[in-house]
């Protein structure tokens, strides 16, 4: 179990050593909870620390359960979702994307997006269950064709790291807990509250 999501970081930094002062490898967070973790890094390994928009589309009648994700720019879902109309996805699609452009204008201002073209990227989130957020950030970053794609997570299910581990554009990933007693993220941390949209901009400051 990590005391909070600064523990989980700095851990991860220490196996991931090899990319330290590396002006080639970007760290890319997703907010909002992956951003305290990638922080961590990003200062031990004196890298520069970047943000990726995705968010979670929650099954109708469990808010937590993924059944697809989304970005400014893309969306993946599960092929068949029992109960959920096409017109509750779309919905949804359109309010996460909402919020997603507000989250953008909020947490970049006037500042322009990093380019990650011939970088390597560490994909970083506090923890991943489905994995469909995951995996919808690592679609919009391969759009910008980064050289790598290295994901580091404190925490995942065994399901979703064999898929993300199986991603041709994934490098490598590393993982410090794949338990097989996981229900959700939260459970593997003594300190999980919710990290604010001030807290993430006052890291990326």
């Amino acid at each position: 179990m990590f005391i909070n999501r600064e523990q989980a970081g700095s851990l991860l930094a220490d196996e991931l050593l090899i990319y330290k002062n590396n002006k080639d490898v970007v760290v890319v967070a997703i907010p909002r909870g992956g951003v305290p973790v990638g922080y961590e890094i990003a200062k031990k390994l004196n890298l520069p620390l970047e943000i990726v928009l995705s968010k979670k589309i929650g099954h109708p009648f469990n808010k937590e359960y993924a059944i697809g994700a989304v970005t400014l720019k893309s969306k993946s879902l599960n092929e068949f979702i029992e109960g959920v109309t096409a017109h509750y996805i779309e919905s949804e699609i359109k309010r996460i994307r909402e919020v997603l452009t507000n989250r953008y204008k909020l947490y970049y201002g006037d500042r322009i997006p990093m380019n990650l073209q011939n970088k390597t990227v560490i994909v970083v989130d506090d923890g991943v269950a489905t994995g469909r957020t995951l995996l919808s950030s690592i679609d919009l970053i391969k759009k910008e064709n980064p050289a790598n794609i290295v994901v580091a997570l404190p925490v995942s299910s065994i399901v979703a790291f064999n898929t993300i581990n199986e991603l041709p554009i994934v490098k490598e990933t590393i993982c410090l807990l794949t338990p097989k007693n996981f229900r959700a993220v939260g459970q593997f941390y003594k300190d999980f509250r919710q990290v604010s949209d001030e807290k993430v901009i006052q890291l990326l400051k």
